[in-house]
C-alpha cells in the first residue's frame, strides 16, 4: 500500500468513527446513560445563548426526545389522538411522517412518550396504548406492530405505558406488565415473541430497560411496579430481584451503573439508593440510601465517581457513588433533565432554562443558560448532543444550536 493510499484509508477511518461516535441511536444517548461521547464543544455560551441552526415546528403534542442515526433525527408526536414518528434530516428538512396509532390522554398530560430507537435499519417505538411499531428507518414504512396488553395479557398504567425500547442481541425489549410477562422481548425482524420473564408479574412502571455490562455480566436491568430487576437477555430468565417500591408505582428514571453499582432514584420526596451487584451476578446488596436527590424523571448520570440530579425540589446535587454523601450543590437551579458531554452538564429545566453547568465538585454552577420560549407544554423533553449540536425539543418544536467550538 502506498503512503497516499494509507494516510487517505486513514483519512477515511477516521471520518467514519466520528460519524459513528456522534450517533445517538436510543433515549439518553448510545449507553441511555446521559453520556454522550463529543469533543471540542463550547465551554461557555453567549448571553443570547448558542447559535441557533435551525427550528422545526408542527410535530404535535410530546415529551419524546430525538435519536440521531446516519444523518438522521427521529422523534415522535401527537395530534388529535393519533401518534406519528418524525424524520428529519440535519439540515431540519422532514424526510417522512408516519402515523402510527392511537395514543393515551395521559390523564392530564397529552402527548407522545416514546422516543425511538434506531437499530439494524429499523426504528422501534411504543405508543401509550401499548402497541409496539417497527417502522423503516429510511422510508418510514411500517414493518410490523403488535400490541402488547393484548398478547401478553397486561393492563395499562395511569398515564399511559412510557417506554423507549432496548434494542439488544436481535431483540426488542419491552415492559407490557403481563403474567409471567412483566418483561419481554420480540424478534427485531418479525415482532415474534422470543421470551417472557417467567415468575414476573409486576405491572410496568414508566421505566425504560436498560443494558448492564461489566466485562463479567451482561443483564437487562429495570424497574417494573415493585422491584427492581435483572434478567438474561437471552433468555428472559430472572436472575435477581429485590423489593423497589415507590409512590404511585412511578419508576421513571431508569438505572445508571458504575462497575458493580446500580443507582436508582424516584420523585415524591423519596430519595436514591445504591445496589451493589453481587460477584455471581445473582443477586443485589443495598450499599446506601440518600433521601435529597429524588429525581422525578430528569434522569442521572455518572462521571467521575460522581452521581448528578436534579431534585424535585429544584436543587442539582452531586453525590459521590462509594459513600452516597452529597459533595456539592446548587439550590433553585430547577427540576428537569441533564446529561453530560465534553467535561460539562447540559440541563433542560421545567422553568424552560437551558443550562451549562461545571461539574467539579470544587467549582459547581451554572456557567451559561438561555431560556427556550418557543413551543408550548412542559419543558420535559431530554436534550441531545450529536457532532457538536445541542438538540431540545419543547412540545411541536423542535431546535438545534451549534455548541461546536470554532476551528
Amino acid at each position: 500500500m502506498s503512503r497516499k493510499t494509507l494516510l487517505l484509508t486513514l483519512a477515511f477511518t477516521l471520518i467514519a468513527s466520528l460519524a459513528f461516535a456522534a450517533d445517538s441511536p436510543r433515549f439518553r444517548g448510545p449507553a441511555s446513560d446521559g453520556i454522550f461521547v463529543e469533543s471540542g464543544l463550547l465551554s461557555s455560551w453567549p448571553e443570547a445563548g448558542p447559535k441557533r441552526l435551525w427550528t422545526a415546528e408542527g410535530l404535535g403534542e410530546s415529551y419524546a426526545s430525538m435519536t440521531i442515526v446516519d444523518g438522521k433525527l427521529y422523534t415522535t408526536g401527537m395530534a388529535g389522538e393519533k401518534g406519528s414518528a418524525y424524520a428529519y434530516d440535519l439540515n431540519g428538512k422532514q424526510l417522512w411522517k408516519t402515523e402510527y396509532g392511537a395514543e393515551h390522554s395521559g390523564n392530564g398530560y397529552p402527548g407522545t412518550r416514546t422516543t425511538p430507537t434506531v437499530a439494524g435499519g429499523h426504528l422501534y417505538l411504543l405508543s401509550s396504548m401499548g402497541k409496539a411499531v417497527a417502522l423503516n428507518a429510511t422510508s418510514g414504512a411500517k414493518v410490523w406492530e403488535v400490541d402488547l396488553f393484548e398478547r401478553f395479557k397486561g393492563e395499562n398504567i395511569y398515564f399511559g405505558i412510557s417506554e423507549s425500547p432496548l434494542v439488544v442481541d436481535g431483540k426488542v425489549i419491552f415492559s407490557p406488565g403481563g403474567k409471567d410477562a412483566a418483561v419481554v422481548a420480540l424478534d427485531a425482524k418479525t415482532g415474534d415473541t422470543v421470551w417472557t420473564s417467567k415468575g414476573l408479574d409486576d405491572a410496568s412502571a414508566y421505566c425504560n430497560p436498560v443494558l448492564f455490562d461489566n466485562d463479567k455480566h451482561r443483564q437487562i436491568v429495570t424497574l417494573v411496579s415493585k422491584h427492581l430487576v435483572g434478567l438474561d437477555p437471552g433468555t428472559g430468565e430472572v436472575l435477581w430481584r429485590t423489593p423497589n417500591e415507590a409512590t404511585y408505582d412511578i419508576h421513571s428514571t431508569s438505572p445508571v451503573f458504575d462497575g458493580n453499582s446500580i443507582y436508582v432514584s424516584h420523585g415524591y420526596d423519596q430519595g436514591g439508593k445504591l445496589y451493589e451487584l453481587a460477584a455471581d451476578g445473582q443477586s443485589v446488596t443495598e450499599k446506601w440510601t440518600e433521601p435529597k436527590l429524588d429525581i422525578h424523571h430528569g434522569g442521572a448520570v455518572i462521571v467521575d465517581g460522581r452521581i448528578y440530579g436534579a431534585a424535585s425540589k429544584k436543587t442539582w446535587y452531586a453525590l459521590d457513588v462509594a459513600s452516597g454523601e452529597i459533595v456539592a450543590s446548587i439550590p433553585r437551579l430547577g427540576k428537569g433533565a441533564l446529561v453530560y458531554a465534553d467535561g460539562m452538564l447540559y440541563g433542560y429545566t421545567e422553568g424552560g432554562d437551558v443550562v451549562l453547568v461545571d461539574p467539579d465538585p470544587e467549582n459547581f454552577k451554572v456557567i451559561s443558560q438561555f431560556e427556550v420560549k418557543e413551543g408550548s407544554g412542559h419543558h420535559w423533553s431530554h436534550p441531545v448532543i450529536s457532532d457538536g449540536v445541542l438538540y431540545i425539543r419543547h412540545g411541536e418544536v423542535l431546535m438545534a444550536f451549534d455548541i461546536k467550538q470554532p476551528s
